[in-house]
């Protein structure tokens, strides 16, 4: 075969609620190290760059949404790894809209591009295994097929879609019958008995004609509005934001329902690797490689005669201790505890829809509150003053701002941070501190080549986070 370039497409949104409360709306699953060191979204891109045989990757092009954005460069640069496009969807209208976007992007730089379209949170631990899988379809897909992957069922799970094939394969394409939906536990043990099905694991390997063109057969109404928003696109520090009007006509509908389902030139390249959606804690537990008693750590958690349990930290300082436990699953952090029992792991979303009901912040939004310059987290909440401890990544600032109802004290135990307060400008070192009276217009820099850390301490009639005039921000917030 000869060498073929692929466009890896990532697609980075959702929010994750099955994983709550390490998933959020705000932070979802794709931006957090849930098996290992590595965030999904960083193992994922990496897992599609450079060169793989007779395969190279070229640099992704990534869809998510304005509030990831920053969080989308800063993971892709921990990785090395430099994006060649970020599109910003205006609002999430799942994956059909999303897809055709990249497509259309891709072919007005060479219709013939071949494109991966996958999930950026999913694992895939071999990563040698699923090249070759896709240097399987290539043939396929420059025939002018759609291929898809199918991962070979390692026991009747109901909480994936599952593709039927033609015929059983232990490795080339095959055509795809149909497929289907989300089974009971019953029917899912009949189709992995079968030997011909496969769980649907939302991956896609397609040249960008091809695709367009089953838009075309299959979903028109989606052409126009989504042609017309990359058309009316508009680059923001690096980003292609997409236009907002015409995006909110296109169709809220996933690539399987617009186009999959009904194209007849659809082919499955079966992978018998590893692979995980990480669509629950059991799947966490799972991949998190058990114990003898079936037991799976993380964090500062201890396990005294518990089996077949997960139990995990994720906050500092914070230890999560089990006695006696068997199919539980415990996730502590420093806002939000989960207990439940394991094979209620695909209700988690459940305590995410009564969280929200009762108005639990905690319910969408993370502890830490990640910026284009680092994050903040809420240390204490009283009335009239909040404690909060701020991370600033080397040569990042924050806007030059005002507040109406509070003044600041700035504690810096990390690095050096330059302040600018009205007319005047110094730099304030560890253990040193500074006063912000209210009304001050000020802003705090990180100049240094580490991370800088201080402790600040709001006192006033109101710290809610919308008290602030932006006078000079780089990264062009209102």
């Amino acid at each position: 075969m000869a060498f073929t370039t692929i466009t890896p497409v990532l697609l980075c949104g959702g929010s994750g609620t099955r994983l709550w409360p390490l998933s959020r709306k705000s932070y979802p699953k794709q931006f957090v190290p849930l098996v290992g060191e590595e965030t999904l979204f960083q193992a994922s891109a990496k897992r599609l760059s450079g060169a793989a045989g007779d395969l190279g990757f070229s640099a992704p092009m990534v869809l998510t949404n304005s509030d990831f954005r920053f969080i989308v460069t800063e993971q892709l640069q921990g990785a090395g790894i430099d994006p060649g496009a970020i599109l910003i969807e205006p609002e999430g209208r799942n994956t059909a809209p999303a897809v055709l976007a990249a497509a259309l992007r891709q072919a007005q730089v060479n219709p013939e591009g071949i494109m991966l379209v996958a999930p950026s949170d999913h694992v895939v631990p071999d990563s040698a295994a699923f090249h070759a899988a896709v240097a399987r379809g290539i043939d396929a897909v420059k025939a002018g097929d759609l291929v898809t992957f199918g991962i070979a069922p390692t026991h009747p799970e109901t909480a994936y879609g599952y593709l039927e094939l033609s015929e059983p394969s232990q490795g080339a394409p095959v055509k795809l019958t149909r497929f289907v939906e989300k089974p009971d536990e019953a029917r899912a043990a009949e189709m992995l008995a079968a030997g011909n099905f496969m769980w649907n694991a939302g991956i896609f390997l397609f040249r960008a004609k091809d695709i367009i063109a089953a838009f075309e057969a299959h979903a028109p109404a989606l052409i126009e509005p989504v042609k017309t928003s990359l058309t009316k696109a508009k680059t923001d520090l690096g980003f292609l934001r997409l236009d907002p009007e015409a995006w909110s006509e296109a169709d809220d509908i996933s690539i399987d329902y617009a186009v999959m389902e009904k194209a007849d030139n659809l082919s499955v390249v079966p992978f018998a690797g590893g692979w995980s959606d990480l669509g629950g804690w059991d799947a966490v537990w799972r991949e998190g490689g058990p114990d003898e008693n079936g037991v799976t750590l993380s964090g500062d958690a201890t396990a005294i005669d518990c089996t077949n349990s997960l139990l995990r930290s994720d906050s500092e300082n914070l230890e999560v201790v089990g006695i006696g436990l068997d199919n539980i699953m415990a996730v502590a952090m420093n806002d939000a505890v989960l207990v439940a029992d394991m094979s209620k792991a695909q209700d988690v979303k459940k305590a995410v829809a009564a969280l929200k009901q009762k108005g639990a912040s905690q319910a969408t939004h993370f502890p830490k509150d990640h910026r284009p310059w680092g994050w903040f987290e809420s240390l204490v909440v009283g009335n009239r003053f909040q404690v909060k401890r701020i991370l600033v990544h080397p040569g990042a600032s924050l806007s030059l701002q005002s507040h109406f109802h509070r003044s600041e004290h700035w504690i810096v135990v990390e690095g050096t941070a330059r302040v600018t307060i009205d007319d005047e400008v110094k730099l304030v070192t560890e253990n040193q501190s500074v006063y912000l009276p209210l009304g001050c217009v000020h802003r705090m820099e990180n100049p240094g080549k580490v991370p800088m850390v201080l402790i600040e301490v709001q006192t006033g009639a109101y710290v809610g986070e919308d008290d602030i005039v932006r006078y000079e921000d780089v990264y062009a917030r209102s």
